[in-house]
């Protein structure tokens, strides 16, 4: 899925209006799964340079990458973290790691060639789902137009969720960027 979907999902599941915390730590943990990737990718594409088809067709599949994406895409240990949260009675740890679950769970069944390791340190088997949110030769057409309509009525859950203008603002821009791909390729493909 999309970075903005699962920020959106993660708030709805584990972020509560009043607790700044705990909403924080929702966010931090439906983003921290992908933010090894951001960050190599980012450092390769805007500092070294390195072409986006290097980067994305052959040092995203690299063994040093996915070594890095065993770690942060663990079920196992993010399971482990869930178990301590839960026996310290910590909201924003639960929330944390309830939003990373979250994250891996639908990364998990929507990733077919580009899937991680999300067993280890038990196993370094991939699953291969034979559901995709972005390929179009794994249904990724008709995913990824379901991930926008629940990302976009999270979005509205949200905001009844959450009265501050700051907050509002924020979530109307994660509805945005989870959207604007669906403008942007709408117009493309137009014909205008």
């Amino acid at each position: 899925m999309n970075t903005p979907a699962h920020l959106i999902f993660g708030l709805t599941a584990f972020g509560k209006a009043g607790r700044p915390a705990v909403t924080a730590a929702a966010l931090a943990g439906a983003l921290i799964p992908d933010l090894s990737l951001y960050l190599m990718a980012g450092w390769h594409l805007q500092v070294l340079g390195t072409s986006p088809e290097v980067v994305f067709g052959q040092l995203y599949y690299s063994d040093a990458w996915q070594s890095i994406f065993r770690i942060d895409n663990s079920i196992i240990l993010w399971g482990i973290l869930l178990t301590l949260g839960a026996m310290l009675r910590s909201p924003v740890l639960i929330a944390l790691c309830g939003a990373a679950l979250l994250h891996l769970g639908l990364d998990f069944l929507l990733h077919n060639d580009d899937g991680r390791a999300h067993f280890w340190p038990y196993s370094n088997w991939v699953f291969q789902s034979p559901v995709s949110y972005w390929d179009p030769d794994h249904y990724g057409n008709i995913v990824g137009a379901m991930e926008v309509g629940l990302s976009l009525l999270c979005c509205g859950v949200l905001i009844r969720r959450f009265t501050g203008l700051w907050m509002r603002v924020f979530i109307v821009s994660l509805g945005l960027a989870e959207f604007a791909p669906f403008i942007i390729l709408a117009i493309m493909f137009s014909g205008g």
